[in-house]
């Protein structure tokens, strides 16, 4: 590698803060113990929050953005990574307290580092990313839960994003009967591909709804949260699960405790960031074994880091569909 590499890096600026593409030498990298080379990164919501500055998901500044990133070992002066392992990263705190996967090397803690599935590729790695590894996290959650295929439909919310896509991949190559929300009509199709049985649209969710609904889903994973959120829990069925793991639609939840204690539904966080490593060996294991690769491929795009403003602004506009791959190198 060159003595300089390109990173997207976010500093404080006088009316805010600034998020630029530049270069940085190895020297200013953590001191970490082990560096890694990066192939490719991804976008996710909490990035293009970071990338326009539309949020404070940077805590300090400067910042290196991404939440994600996959490459091999080039230094390493722990016991557990050798030179040329192939590994991935997902949270820790990537993006927000620790320098992210926006660059063509870093340097991390080797307690953060999972090794890359041999039957997946970094590009393949970062497709997935963030996004699919939350969805399955989210998946995992519903069959400890004991939710099966005959258990009845499963919703996904917010299916035409990262971890709604995945999701419905998922559940779909385990024989899940899925139904999907989509605010895009354009989509649908897409949406059917992916392996969706039925679609709803965003507005039937996202009315006030009353504390009790019509049951409807022995599970739902939701990456809308707000109102949307609190109609699933209402529409769960006896003794069900909502597996809440975003809040693209709000923090809030305008809901009653009933469907807990009248239902038995249960209400169930997915933390990725911050997941112990036998959830996300556990996960990116079944990740291996489960996920439909040519399907990915269909819900994956690849674009250079240099474009990732352009890229961020319109996923937060909604423009853009499953996962997209960031090549740090282009």
């Amino acid at each position: 590698m060159n003595e300089t590499f390109n990173v997207v890096i976010a500093r404080a600026a006088e009316n805010g803060t600034t998020v630029t593409l530049e270069k940085m030498s190895v020297a200013d990298l953590p001191e970490y113990d082990v560096q890694i080379e990066i192939a490719y990164s991804s976008l996710n919501y909490k990035d293009a929050l970071a990338v326009t500055a539309s949020a404070p998901i940077c805590r300090r500044l400067p910042m290196v953005c991404g939440i994600d990133l996959a490459g091999k070992v080039v230094e390493s002066n722990s016991a557990d990574w050798q030179v040329g392992d192939r590994v991935l990263v997902n949270g820790f705190g990537l993006s927000e307290t620790e320098w992210g996967g926006y660059t063509q090397r870093q340097a991390v803690k080797p307690e953060w580092l999972v090794r890359t599935p041999d039957a997946i590729s970094e590009q393949q790695a970062m497709a997935i990313g963030t996004a699919g590894y939350t969805a399955m996290l989210s998946v995992l959650a519903l069959q400890d839960h004991g939710v099966t295929p005959v258990s009845g439909p499963v919703l996904v919310t917010g299916a035409s994003g990262g971890v709604g896509s995945v999701a419905i991949m998922l559940l779909a190559k385990l024989g899940y009967e899925v139904t999907a929300v989509s605010g895009r009509e354009s989509m649908h199709d897409y949406l059917r591909q992916l392996g969706a049985s039925a679609l709803l649209p965003r507005d039937a969710l996202s009315a006030r709804s009353r504390p009790l609904e019509k049951e409807q889903w022995a599970a739902a994973i939701d990456s809308v949260g707000g109102q949307t959120l609190a109609t699933v829990l209402a529409q769960t069925k006896r003794d069900g699960i909502v597996a809440a793991c975003g809040l693209a639609g709000g923090s809030d939840l305008p809901a009653t405790v009933m469907p807990f204690i009248l239902r038995g539904v249960t209400l169930r966080g997915i933390d990725s960031v911050m997941a112990s490593q036998a959830h996300r060996q556990r996960a990116w294991k079944a990740l291996a074994s489960t996920l439909d690769f040519d399907q990915l491929k269909l819900a994956t795009s690849v674009k250079p880091m240099s474009e990732i403003h352009s890229l961020a602004a319109d996923l937060l506009a909604g423009q853009l569909r499953g996962r997209v791959v960031i090549d740090v190198n282009a």
